[in-house]
């Protein structure tokens, strides 16, 4: 027997090849703090937004975070998490109810019946392009 530090997600690993430009396409999201994009559609033939679409979020902290749109505790395609319109850190599915903390980076169920993270992607920043893959 051993020991697994990777957290299984209930949201099956499908690719994702994301650019952002944050100098023309995406300008105000570039250095601001608790704001969202949504990117639940592919905009170019070459991206790749995972199982459920991602969400990108701009931390307290001036980093980038994304995340898997599909809820953990739901795990379908067609049932997504979205920003909270209140203007907090978080995102809610409507569908379950779950809230999730997403202020951290982690993506941390807050309340309703999920117990799993939001399933995160990798961010690097370079120049202006917002890279995001798995």
């Amino acid at each position: 027997m051993s020991c697994d530090d990777s957290i299984q997600s209930s949201i099956p690993d499908y690719p994702v090849i994301l650019d952002l430009n944050l100098t023309s396409t995406y300008a105000t999201f570039k250095n601001s703090v608790n704001e969202f994009i949504v990117y639940d559609k592919r905009i170019n033939e070459v991206d790749r937004i995972g199982f459920g679409g991602i969400i990108v979020y701009s931390g307290f902290d001036l980093n980038y975070y994304a995340f898997d749109m599909a809820c953990p505790y739901e795990a379908k395609r067609t049932i997504l998490v979205h920003p909270d319109t209140t203007g907090l850190p978080q995102v809610i599915c409507k569908t379950c109810g779950s809230i999730y903390d997403v202020s951290n980076g982690f993506g941390n169920p807050t309340s309703g019946p999920a117990n799993e993270v939001l399933k995160r992607y990798k961010t690097n920043m370079s120049v202006d392009i917002l890279y995001i893959r798995n």
